[in-house]
């Protein structure tokens, strides 16, 4: 008897193409030296504030979200090959954990630091939040 595809990875591969679109929107516009319209308006603070870069350098936090985001895009795609791969599935379970951690650090950081929240990370806070989630969802029922 043939078993049932498991759809999680193919749900984190979706969820990290928005990922991926967020964070290429906020490096197109670093690069371009613009800050975006946002909704909220707070993204202009949030993106013109000094610590919005890695340690002073011209390397915004949007590219280590297009660096993240890419990586998890190639660690979906090797489950969605072997999703029942122990490692696989442990080691998408850490990253998106990891994810998890350093945007729940960098919403913190900006709520209580900076004082204003910008749109674009709270999509991508909320994007790594459903990879966490898909990613026990999947752990536990590949099992």
């Amino acid at each position: 008897m043939p078993t049932k595809p498991l759809l999680a990875p193919f749900y984190l591969i979706a969820a990290t193409f928005i990922g991926i679109a967020d964070t290429l929107f906020l490096s197109y516009y670093h690069l371009l030296n613009l800050t975006p319209g946002c909704a909220i308006g707070g993204c202009e603070i949030v993106l013109t504030h000094p610590s919005a870069t890695l340690y002073g350098l011209n390397f915004p936090f949007a590219y280590l979200g297009l660096i993240y985001y890419a990586y998890m895009l190639g660690l979906a795609a090797l489950l969605a090959y072997d999703p029942r791969s122990k490692g696989l599935r442990l080691a998408v379970l850490g990253y998106t954990a990891v994810g998890l951690l350093c945007s729940i650090a960098f919403e913190a950081f900006q709520f209580f630091v900076i004082g204003a929240l910008c749109m674009y990370c709270g999509i991508s806070a909320v994007t790594t939040l459903v990879l966490f989630v898909l990613a026990v969802w999947h752990f536990k029922s590949s099992k």
